[in-house]
């Protein structure tokens, strides 16, 4: 009972952070990374409350999501800064094609290593989850991310 109210107080605390940020109250690289890694904390902790895991089973999920997790947040932001110099390129009034092509070729292999770190991660909770975790597991993806975009919105719509 007292791991659920230490879990409870955190995941408050990892929600509250990325409502002030969803705000628009933080903004800024350094806060977007900030909220990134908020709303990934606050999803394993979500989800390991919902699939009601085993201490075994969070010993072996937990590290090795965060970890990808971190591996990812690290390709997107490097994608970010592609996509940047990419529309920096694009405002040129005639950008060297090759440099162009370069660019591009650059975010398609982050996004193509963005897409294999979710395998990975899908493949470490397939290894690790019942099959009845890994059904609820479809459906806590589903209502997390879009309870996400609602909240989101609402906060925006707030503004």
């Amino acid at each position: 009972m007292k791991k659920f109210k230490y879990l409870a107080l955190l995941v408050g605390l990892v929600w509250l952070a990325t409502q002030v940020a969803a705000a628009g109250r933080l903004i800024g690289p350094q806060n977007r990374e900030r909220l990134r890694e908020n709303l990934s904390t606050l999803r394993l902790l979500r989800m390991t409350q919902v699939l009601d895991l085993t201490e075994d089973q969070t010993a072996k999920i937990y590290p090795a999501v965060n970890r990808i997790e971190k591996e990812k947040l690290q390709m997107q932001k490097q994608m970010g800064d592609r996509i940047e110099d990419l529309r920096a390129l694009l405002k040129q009034e005639s950008p060297d094609q090759t440099v162009l092509s370069g660019k591009i070729k650059t975010i398609r292999d982050l996004r193509a290593g963005i897409k294999a770190k979710d395998e990975e991660i899908e493949d470490c909770l397939n290894a690790n989850l019942t099959v009845f975790q890994r059904a609820k597991y479809v459906l806590f993806s589903i209502d997390f991310y879009r309870s996400l975009g609602e909240k989101i919105g609402r906060s925006r719509r707030l503004r």
